[in-house]
């Protein structure tokens, strides 16, 4: 039975805190429901067997137990003892409490409320990862390498901002669904980009983050059937497709055209493809869309010299029209420098650095450190790699970069 329930622990607790948040109305109260109803399920359900329906006996419990414990401290607070009567009065009939209890709904508040605009960034990332995907402090601030106090300070100023300015637990509507929306997506995508290629740290991936971010994007789509929600479902699978040969044996980082293809996930390929193709079928081409597909174009390349690289170009050319960003505009470089050779693509990277906006990110330097080295200019590639190593923290990174720089050898002395 133990094993049931922790079972029913991994695939329904976070269904049952979305709930609970909407009933009871504080996410403290909610936590403390969800941990009350499965001890209490872990003591009675072994002697009274399994329940009809898990999922209502965990929230009827966890709301009574919620009730019980408002009214003991009621005694030092009597606002508690209003709040426990008003809970009581309104407690629905456990009978009557069945999986289309709004359940969707529950998950998406849940979701959009810890991705609210007027929380900070790390605090919305932060809070999405503890209630949504239910990691611990500790789990969140190694993977961001940062202190658990640090993680556990952003959460509860997140928590305290959603009480102080009665932020809604509610799906937004109309027109402000869509703006929300992209405030989800991208909270989502900086989970799986931190968790794809690390920005700190002794690894390339963080698998755990990865995995957390596909299980939000899957949830979004089941949800919520959203064309760029399912484009940015279909770039983290493609992505994510080439894990396992983005390092070596060593732990070293290995560039897209140096890699094993057969260790590429033709599961996640494939349900990537399925994915990209409904949300190019829907006619909305989002950012997201565009960067799926142009990770498409790569994955259905048999070799990376049968890379379609005029398609990537194309694709490269609606992305910047379509979010015109520096990091868009260098990697829409690092392919014209494919399709029309290295001059090309390094006049384009000249123009972007000479803006100013990718002064201090390691790999505009590192991407024109390469095409100084297939021209031959070997000094001036030297002077890039150096600068990239600097500017980089990502220790296999890092590696990568010093053996480029220990490979262009300089000009002997005359």
């Amino acid at each position: 039975m133990q094993e049931a329930i922790s079972a029913i622990y991994r695939s329904d607790s976070r269904r049952v805190l979305a709930t609970l948040v909407r009933l009871l109305g504080n996410f403290d109260l909610a936590e403390e429901a969800v941990q009350d109803a499965f001890v209490a399920a872990s003591e009675q359900w072994p002697r009274d067997g399994l329940p009809a329906n898990p999922f209502a006996w965990l929230v009827s419990t966890g709301r009574f137990k919620t009730i019980d414990r408002l009214r003991r401290r009621a005694r030092f607070d009597s606002l508690l003892g209003e709040l426990a009567a008003d809970l009581d009065k309104h407690l629905p009939d456990p009978s009557d409490m069945s999986e289309d209890l709004e359940l969707a709904d529950d998950r998406l508040r849940l979701i959009f409320t810890c991705c609210h605009p007027a929380l900070s960034p790390d605090a919305r990332v932060a809070l999405t990862l503890r209630e949504v995907c239910d990691l611990t402090t500790e789990e969140i601030a190694h993977a961001f390498l940062t202190s658990p106090s640090t993680v556990a300070q952003r959460i509860v100023r997140a928590k305290t901002k959603i009480r102080d300015a009665q932020i809604p637990y509610e799906v937004p509507t109309g027109h402000e669904l869509a703006e929300r929306l992209e405030v989800v997506d991208h909270v989502v995508y900086l989970v799986f980009n931190e968790g794809y290629s690390a920005s700190l740290g002794p690894d390339v991936t963080r698998v755990d983050l990865s995995e957390e971010a596909i299980h939000l994007g899957r949830l979004l789509v089941d949800l919520l059937p959203d064309p760029e929600a399912r484009g940015l479902l279909a770039l983290m699978l493609l992505h994510d497709s080439r894990r396992e040969a983005r390092v070596s044996e060593t732990g070293d980082f290995v560039l897209l055209p140096d890699q094993d293809r057969s260790r590429w996930n033709r599961d996640r390929i494939e349900e990537g493809m399925s994915n990209l193709q409904e949300a190019l079928d829907s006619g909305v081409l989002g950012p997201y869309t565009l960067q799926a597909a142009i990770a498409a174009a790569h994955a259905a390349a048999p070799t990376a010299e049968g890379t379609d690289w005029d398609r990537i170009v194309e694709l490269y050319d609606h992305l910047v029209d379509l979010d015109p960003s520096p990091v868009v505009a260098l990697n829409r470089a690092a392919a014209v420098a494919m399709r029309d050779g290295p001059e090309a693509g390094l006049a384009l990277i000249d123009g972007i650095l000479a803006t100013g906006d990718l002064g201090e990110y390691h790999l505009a330097h590192s991407a024109k450190a390469d095409l100084l080295r297939r021209l031959g200019k070997v000094e001036e590639a030297r002077a890039s790699y150096l600068r990239a190593l600097d500017l980089a923290q990502q220790e296999p990174e890092r590696r990568f970069l010093a053996r480029r720089l220990a490979e262009t050898k300089p000009a002997a002395p005359r």
